[in-house]
């Protein structure tokens, strides 16, 4: 018995641990190799552009909507507010659990599959509006359109897929560029993925006038063009897998992980109490929420709201806020730089919020005195600026406050949050809009947003100072 017991220990030794030759010659992994990190981030960050091109390709349409299929702003409200409602009553949860049990693969090529699903959907729901074909539905919820409630149904299962994905990524490049050049790569991943804004206030018009039927512009066309998309993003992802199969055997060759997981490292449920019991996770959090919720809303209305105030085409009004990510999107991975050599994360949270505040009140009471399309641009790429500073610091700084064993429950913990707002605040806006009969008090609204989360910036830096979690000191070691 001894003699077997020793055997099976020399067995288990030898299938955990390469010898120290083929050790030796696994000098460095993928990660190491920055073709290979590099070809990661352009795989994950392209499925997260062709989600945000679909976000917001009905967003420069708004007009269209109202006058072919009775969607007014307080259904517009209604319907962008159903990307977030199943996330805000519990999927993100659920989310970040699957994340950190069964890993990035698995989570990924799931959120990709979602988005295509709820993509489907939603397409089928408009392209099949007419008052015959959705009869049934308008029997019930009568102030919204049969269309509008397909839509916003595709639009909570997209919204699943397209939340999970983000916090996918976020881990996916945690783990990739791990030593690396962290905040660049995920300031990269942010500023491609805005792109996807950009495209969406670009391609829409185009596509719909271009496929225009009987002299109306259509609505399909580039919806169906943002859902296709998606499916290229689904097979990206299909391909990260295979690459981050390769990296995880080469991480177990050189003893960085084992074959199986060591039951103290192993996700469990109750170690979300560390999350929670965590100050800085909540302050985090409620920043993100305050942040993203002047945001995100804000290009839901944009184009209507340059409509009207400038009293200017649909079409003009999607040209002036398509170059919203710009600027953004070029800041963000020198931001990204700057933060890894330099550090300076939680300062640059405080600056993008000041930023935010002064951008929105010109929206609410500079803009209408003096409807300047000049001025409407300025702050429009101002804005941008702010979508730079805020969003390349924060979510490199995640991985600083939380532990590597629940990162994934954190960010998606931090997206729940950010989703309630998300839910609630375009409906908040909708019925604002429609109350006011204008935009001022909605843009007041964003502008309050921005002062609590300059208050929350500045909680975040003394209680860093005061605890010392690094996150005014560089990320590259």
């Amino acid at each position: 018995m001894p003699n077997t017991r020793r055997k099976r220990q020399s067995g288990l030794k030898r299938n955990n641990h390469i010898p120290t030759i083929m050790v030796e010659k696994i000098q460095k992994t993928l990660r190491d190799s920055a073709a290979a990190r590099w070809t990661v981030l352009v795989l994950v960050a392209s499925m997260m552009f062709f989600a945000y091109m679909f976000v917001d390709i009905l967003s420069p349409l708004a007009s269209l909507l109202n006058d072919n299929l009775g969607w007014d702003q307080g259904v517009f409200g209604t319907y962008a507010a159903g990307e977030f409602l199943l996330n805000v009553f519990g999927f993100l949860i659920i989310a970040g659990i699957i994340l950190d049990k069964m890993g990035v693969r698995f989570t990924g090529l799931l959120s990709a599959s979602l988005m295509v699903i709820g993509a489907a959907i939603k397409y089928w729901g408009i392209s099949w509006a007419d008052a015959n074909t959705v009869e049934w539905l308008n029997a019930w919820w009568p102030s919204m359109p049969g269309s509008a409630k397909l839509a916003m149904f595709g639009f909570m299962i997209f919204g699943c897929g397209c939340e999970m994905a983000g916090t996918t990524v976020s881990k996916v490049l945690a783990k990739w560029f791990k030593g690396k050049e962290m905040a660049l790569a995920m300031g990269l991943e942010m500023a491609i993925a805005r792109l996807g804004v950009f495209g969406a206030m670009w391609l829409s018009p185009m596509f719909s006038s271009h496929f225009a039927v009987n002299g109306t512009n259509s609505i399909t066309a580039p919806l169906l063009f943002a859902s296709i998309l998606l499916v290229v993003g689904l097979i990206n992802f299909f391909v990260f897998t295979i690459m981050d199969k390769s990296f995880d055997n080469q991480l177990v060759a050189i003893g960085e992980a084992t074959a199986e997981k060591d039951p103290e490292d192993e996700f469990h449920v109750s170690d979300l109490k560390q999350i929670f019991s965590s100050k800085m996770f909540w302050i985090v959090a409620l920043l993100c929420v305050l942040y993203y919720s002047a945001i995100f809303p804000f290009q839901r209305f944009a184009t209507n709201f340059l409509e009207e105030t400038l009293a200017i085409s649909n079409a003009e009004a999607a040209g002036l806020f398509k170059w919203f990510p710009i600027l953004a999107m070029v800041l963000t991975p020198f931001l990204g730089a700057f933060i890894d050599y330099k550090g300076k994360g939680a300062s640059m949270m405080l600056l993008g919020a000041v930023i935010m505040i002064v951008c929105h009140s010109v929206f609410a009471f500079v803009l209408p005195a003096y409807p300047s399309k000049t001025l409407a641009l300025v702050t429009i790429l101002v804005l941008g600026v702010s979508f730079s500073l805020v969003p390349a610091s924060m979510w490199p700084s995640v991985p600083k406050i939380i532990d590597e064993k629940v990162l994934g429950s954190a960010y998606c913990l931090i997206f729940w949050v950010q989703n309630v707002g998300l839910c609630l605040v375009p409906l908040l806006i909708g019925k604002l809009r429609v109350a006011t009969d204008g935009y001022v008090v909605p843009m007041i609204v964003f502008a309050s947003f921005g002062v609590l989360a300059f208050l929350l910036s500045l909680a975040l830096k003394v209680e860093d100072k005061r605890k010392g979690y690094g996150l005014e000191l560089p990320n590259k070691k």
